[in-house]
């Protein structure tokens, strides 16, 4: 049971950068992310978004694996 406290501070501490990080950075706002605006109605679809979040939390995610 000492591993459970190292990995709520770990994620923790990932969730704090990330929130500081995205004052700074667009996400949800780069090219190859498709908008398509009908009338009143917009269909987002944030592909390049997504494969970005994903490449990082896969690091992420490696590093802290990485570190047990």
């Amino acid at each position: 049971m000492t591993g459970i406290p190292k990995v709520v501070m770990i994620v923790g501490a990932v969730i704090f950068i990330i929130g500081f990080l995205m004052q700074f950075i667009s996400f949800g706002k780069l090219p190859g992310d498709i908008v398509i605006k009908k009338g009143n109605s917009t269909i987002f679809f944030p592909i390049v978004t997504s494969i970005i979040l994903s490449v990082l939390l896969t690091l992420i995610l490696f590093v802290i694996n990485r570190l047990k």
